[in-house]
């Protein structure tokens, strides 16, 4: 396999075959850059793809043992026990990109632009598994909400609908879900849970008196990727790919819309909104949810200016429409992980889990005639499971300073 290496500046353009080791090289750089972003991949049980054996992998569990406390007689061998193994089973699905790039800018180009290319093939490549890992572990059931603290009262919220500005995460919140692990006999990961947060939630956390900064207690050899500091016995580490929950623009020109109704609406189940064409289109909403006067419903059907409903809502005129799959609002909700050990399972990115594929120019033959385009991509077979339910615990929360600003991811 042929392709053109550009050298820096009075330096000559050459053709050379594509070693075994630049293929490696190329390799590497782009699982470098990967695993770079994969924080929620970490703390999984690894399983190496199957090779030939179909797209299923195979998770297994070990339940734990029943206490002894029969007391040994002397002499007699007790009966033992047996080993309990289940399994979860997961299909694993395929991702992947490309970039392709043209003979001009191979021609022209100061930089080698395969290596460059490579790298932010491997970030990206990173970024997308890393999101089929953590929307697997945001499916679990165990969920903490923040409790709403205002004017020195305390009112435990119970939905991420009534999440507002007043319920941010806190050290009291950590302490809880670490109980409850301990409580439900969750292993930890080192002699610590873990915990995964986005930036704006470690910038909550890490005002508060008792936050240790990672440097403090771990040299940086033994620092987990990501990993920014401790709190209420447990190590945090921070990635933008944290789950923020909150639902896209309900329009095209505006975030939220109004009720249009001067008499205002009692127990209604079709809303008449203000809006255009322009705005919404005829059932685009259809699905999804929204926050009326408090009251969070699915949208059944819409055209351009009405909203039909699952659930009555009593709303006045122009009163604001929200979407409803955040907080309050609309407020951004915050997922953030804390893990014990053996809590989900996931693939390996080595050993086949991810590959770069360089194509030279050319190598389209009919599709290519004047060897105009080369390609550099990746391809990357994933997935992820929960294995204990019971070995992790999800806190939604609200960032006083950001939500208000930053959408879904």
């Amino acid at each position: 396999m042929k392709f053109n290496i550009q050298h820096f500046a009075n330096e000559v353009q050459t053709t050379a075959l594509l070693s075994n080791e630049m293929k490696t090289f190329y390799d590497m750089t782009l699982i470098d850059e990967a695993c770079a972003n994969l924080v929620h991949d970490q703390f999984g049980q690894k399983r190496p793809i199957p090779a030939n054996g179909g797209k299923i992998i195979e998770f297994r569990k070990f339940a734990p043992l029943a206490k002894a406390t029969t007391p040994l007689t002397e002499g007699v061998t007790p009966d033992g026990k047996k080993l309990s193994v289940s399994t979860v089973t997961g299909t694993v699905s395929q991702y992947g990109d490309y970039v392709t790039q043209s003979d001009v800018l191979e021609l022209t180009a100061l930089d080698n632009t395969i290596l460059e290319t490579a790298k932010l093939l491997g970030r990206q490549a990173g970024t997308t598994l890393d999101t089929v890992v953590r929307n697997v572990l945001q499916s679990g059931t165990n969920v903490i909400y923040a409790d709403k603290v205002s004017g020195g009262s305390v009112t435990e919220i119970t939905s991420r609908a009534s999440l507002d500005e007043d319920c941010p995460i806190t050290v009291e919140l950590i302490q809880r879900a670490a109980a409850k692990l301990r409580a439900q006999n969750a292993p930890t990961v080192n002699g610590k849970y873990v915990g995964i947060i986005h930036p704006y939630v470690a910038y909550d956390l890490m005002r508060d008196s008792e936050w240790v900064d990672a440097h403090k207690y771990a040299a940086p050899e033994n620092l987990y990727e990501g990993e920014i500091g401790e709190i209420a016995g447990v190590r945090f580490v921070q990635s933008t790919e944290a789950k923020i929950y909150c639902g896209a623009d309900l329009a095209s020109d505006t975030r939220t819309l109004k009720v249009n109704s001067a008499q205002g609406l009692s127990a209604a189940t079709t809303v008449p909104f203000d809006g255009s064409t322009a705005g919404v289109k005829t059932d685009e909403l259809k699905g999804r949810y929204v926050i009326i006067n408090g009251t969070k419903t699915k949208i059944t059907a819409n055209t351009t200016t009405q909203l039909t409903v699952a659930t009555a809502v009593t709303c006045s005129d122009n009163a604001e429409i929200y979407p409803g799959e955040g907080g309050a609002e609309g407020l951004a909700v915050f997922g953030s992980l804390i893990l014990g050990a053996d809590a989900y399972g996931v693939t390996e990115v080595s050993g086949g889990g991810l590959e770069i594929i360089v194509k030279q120019r050319g190598s389209a033959g009919s599709a290519d005639p004047l060897d105009q385009r080369s390609s550099v991509g990746w391809k990357a077979l994933k997935t992820a499971e929960i294995l204990v339910e019971n070995n992790m615990i999800r806190i939604e929360s609200v960032s006083p300073k950001f939500s208000a600003t930053v959408g879904e991811n």
